[in-house]
């Protein structure tokens, strides 16, 4: 059974931190490129972050490039975003999201909320 499972997500005051992580079980997780997406409602999912298979190519969106990070641990099947300098707009729900070329997976989300 497929399953990915994020934690880490929270309330934080504008300029604050947190890191997120995706476990993910029931696939082989070294050969699926890993993003991170999120989404406010009434708002289609926009793109955040992805890492590649080897955790060799990263791509950020341009809203969040120099503030989060996103790394991987194949060996742990982890998949983690670090996000400083966190902004009101960054409120959002975040999902991890594991993509091969045949197969998609999403997680069930994490509510990120930053405010004062």
């Amino acid at each position: 059974q497929v399953q990915l499972v994020e934690s880490g997500g929270g309330l934080v005051q504008p300029g604050g931190s947190l890191r997120l992580s995706c476990a993910a079980s029931g696939f082989p997780f070294s050969r699926y490129a890993m993003s991170w997406y999120r989404q406010v409602p009434g708002r289609e999912s926009d793109f955040v972050a992805r890492v590649s298979t080897s955790a060799g190519l990263t791509n950020y969106a341009d809203s969040v490039k120099g503030r989060f990070t996103i790394s991987r641990d194949n060996a742990q099947n982890t998949v983690s975003l670090q996000m400083n300098s966190l902004k009101p707009e960054d409120t959002a729900v975040y999902y991890c999201n594991a993509r091969s070329q045949r197969y998609v997976y999403w997680g069930q989300g994490t509510q990120v909320t930053v405010s004062s």
